[in-house]
C-alpha cells in the first residue's frame, strides 16, 4: 500500500460497535479486520443522536467535528465541548465518554490506533497557497475536508483531492508540497509503528 486514494462517497458503511449508528470506513489495517482486531482505523460518521461512545479497550482515539453545531461531551466525568474547527480531541478508547448534540446532527472524523502496535497524531490544517509538509510517519493520511488540494510527492508526481477525498501514504518519509486555494481545510494524520 505505498499510495492509496480514499473517497468518503465510495467507502464501506459499517455499524457502530454499540449499535447506535453507522460509520463510513475510509481505511482499516489489516485489510478486512473487524472492530475487535484492527491495528488502526480511519472513518467518518454522522451522529444523529446522543449517547455513550463504544468502548475500545487498548485503543487510542482522536475525534474531530467536521460539520454541524458540535458535541457536548462528558469525557471521564469532565465536561467538554467539541465544535467544527476545534483541534481534534484525543482520548483513550476505554475512557467512559458520552455525547449530546448541541443543535442537530453532526459529522465527525475518527482515527483509532491499537496502543500496543501503533501511535498517532491528528491535526487540522487550513491552506492558502503553497505549504511544505514534513513527514516522518510510517503511514501518512492527508484528508481534504473542504476545498481542492494538490499534493506533490517526492517523485515529482502530483495527486489532486477534493472534498471527502484522502491520500494514504506508506513509508513516504520525505517532504511533500501541498497546494490549495484559500479556505482549503485538511486533516493530517501521522501513524507510527510501536517499536
Amino acid at each position: 500500500m505505498p499510495i492509496q486514494r480514499l473517497d468518503r462517497r465510495q467507502a464501506r458503511q459499517m455499524p457502530w460497535k454499540n449499535g447506535g449508528g453507522s460509520t463510513c470506513e475510509l481505511a482499516i489495517f489489516p485489510a478486512g479486520a473487524s472492530l475487535e482486531d484492527f491495528a488502526w482505523r480511519i472513518s467518518c460518521a454522522r451522529v444523529a443522536s446522543g449517547g455513550p461512545f463504544s468502548r475500545f479497550a487498548g485503543v487510542d482515539r482522536s475525534l474531530a467535528v467536521l460539520a454541524g453545531a458540535g458535541l457536548d461531551l462528558c469525557l471521564d466525568g469532565r465536561p467538554r465541548q467539541l465544535r467544527p474547527g476545534d483541534p481534534p480531541l484525543a482520548f483513550a478508547g476505554e475512557d467512559p465518554v458520552s455525547a449530546e448534540l448541541l443543535a442537530g446532527p453532526v459529522a465527525d472524523f475518527n482515527l483509532m490506533t491499537r496502543r500496543s502496535l501503533w501511535r498517532h497524531q491528528l491535526q487540522q490544517l487550513r491552506l492558502d497557497g503553497v505549504q511544505a509538509l514534513d513527514n516522518d510517519a510510517d503511514i501518512l493520511l492527508i484528508y481534504c475536508h473542504g476545498g481542492r488540494l494538490a499534493v506533490q510527492l517526492s517523485d515529482g508526481s502530483s495527486q489532486s483531492l477534493s472534498e471527502g477525498q484522502g491520500l494514504l501514504l506508506e513509508d513516504e518519509c520525505t517532504n511533500l508540497t501541498l497546494r490549495g486555494d484559500a479556505g482549503t481545510h485538511l486533516y493530517i494524520a501521522r501513524l507510527y509503528r510501536q517499536l
